[in-house]
């Protein structure tokens, strides 16, 4: 998938008034990552594929339009502002580093969605929010993610994990310790990566 292709993806399922949105984000990404490194410099060429699109695709997974949507390690905005730009519901960015953190706040001012995205300065545990959706790409063990976000849980919220790849060893021991139905969609932007999709979360 080109950068082309990426962008008339977005368009095609979120409409071209979302892309140019999620094209004003990318460009305040591109000149912030001067000052603070929010991706990897070498994945700029393809911001729209490698970050936009790879965020964007959690949305159709979420399987609802509203409620509240919790994002935990946000850092430079992925997977978060991107779906606060393109989902309509209750978006919250959650990260820990206060120079990231101000970054996605001036992002979400300029925007204009301050009545709907809140950032959170913090870690996931300091967060009193329950999610209807909670997603968080590649941090920490999904282990870990679980114990550190398990107050942010109800029965019925989903969690989307985009991981580099599945490890079948952590589904197993994770087993020990949880409950949950779970499933795998393969990433649209690039075949090594996989998102874990979990439902009916609960400790054992």
């Amino acid at each position: 998938m080109n950068e082309d292709q990426a962008r008339d993806w977005a368009v095609r399922h979120f409409g071209e008034e979302a892309a140019a949105r999620i094209d004003w984000f990318l460009d305040r990404v591109v000149v912030e990552n001067d000052q603070q490194n929010l991706v990897s410099p070498s994945t700029i060429g393809t911001i729209w594929s490698r970050h936009a699109v790879d965020s964007a695709q959690l949305i159709p997974m979420a399987d609802r339009a509203d409620g509240q949507w919790i994002d935990i390690g946000t850092g430079g905005g992925f997977p978060g502002m991107i779906v606060a730009i393109a989902w309509p519901g209750r978006v919250a960015l959650v990260e820990p580093r206060k120079k990231r953190a101000e970054f996605l706040q001036e992002c979400v001012d300029g925007l204009g969605m301050g009545d709907r995205v809140t950032v959170h300065a913090a870690k996931i545990e300091a967060v009193p929010l329950q999610a209807d959706i909670i997603s968080a790409r590649a941090v920490a063990t999904v282990e870990n993610l679980l114990r550190a976000a398990a107050h942010c849980g109800k029965q019925e919220t989903r969690w989307l994990l985009p991981r580099g790849r599945l490890d079948e060893r952590e589904i197993k021991t994770l087993k020990r310790q949880w409950r949950f139905v779970f499933h795998v969609e393969h990433s649209i932007t690039s075949a090594e990566s996989s998102i874990v999709i979990l439902d009916r979360v609960e400790a054992r």
